[in-house]
């Protein structure tokens, strides 16, 4: 077997390893059959489709005694936001966890984030960088909106250069176009 087979096999074994250990996640796969937004950004996971989020639960810290975004049971635990092909707008079913992030910085005056857009590798370095750039600002935008103030929220975008998955599948090239919520 090539080398390069034996790595994407690997990375599928894995893949699949993260996926049935979040088993729990509520609606874990979208319509085209990606994990959805509900997966950690530990996950490495995304895609558009079968559901995804349609709504986020209000924060409530419970018996949770740590931060909030470490809390297992916060929408903020999820940091990823995924992208169509070629596109910047914010799907519907991320709107959501835009905003409990927004609601969540708004209310936290001395907290700070860093938006990172990511492209597929597809298209020149050039065009993936301002394409990052644009869903970054994307993002930023919808938390403005959302009561962010500007200061608390920079954006960065690292094109093509920083994959979350490696190949030229489907699968690989939809974990690659999103923007991560640094915090």
């Amino acid at each position: 077997m090539a080398f390069s087979t034996k790595r994407n096999l690997l990375f599928g074994l894995v893949l699949i390893g993260s996926l049935v250990g979040c088993s729990s996640t509520p609606d874990s796969t979208d319509e085209a059959g990606g994990p959805a937004a509900v997966l950690d950004a530990g996950s490495g996971a995304g895609g558009a489709g079968g559901g995804g989020l349609t709504t986020m639960p209000a924060y409530d810290a419970g018996t949770w005694s740590g931060s909030p975004l470490d809390d297992p049971s916060s929408p903020l635990r999820n940091r990823v936001i995924y992208f169509d092909f070629d596109s910047y707008e914010v799907l519907p079913e991320y709107r959501e966890l835009v905003r409990a992030h927004a609601g969540y910085i708004a209310t936290h005056s001395e907290v700070r984030v860093t938006l990172e857009g990511h492209t597929d590798d597809r298209g020149s370095r050039e065009y993936n960088i301002a394409l990052g750039e644009r869903r970054a600002e994307a993002v930023r935008r919808l938390m403005n909106v959302n009561g962010v103030a500007r200061p608390q929220v920079r954006s960065v975008s690292y094109g093509e250069e920083r994959p979350a998955a490696l190949g030229e599948s489907d699968l690989a090239r939809s974990q690659n176009r999103r923007v991560e919520i640094v915090y």
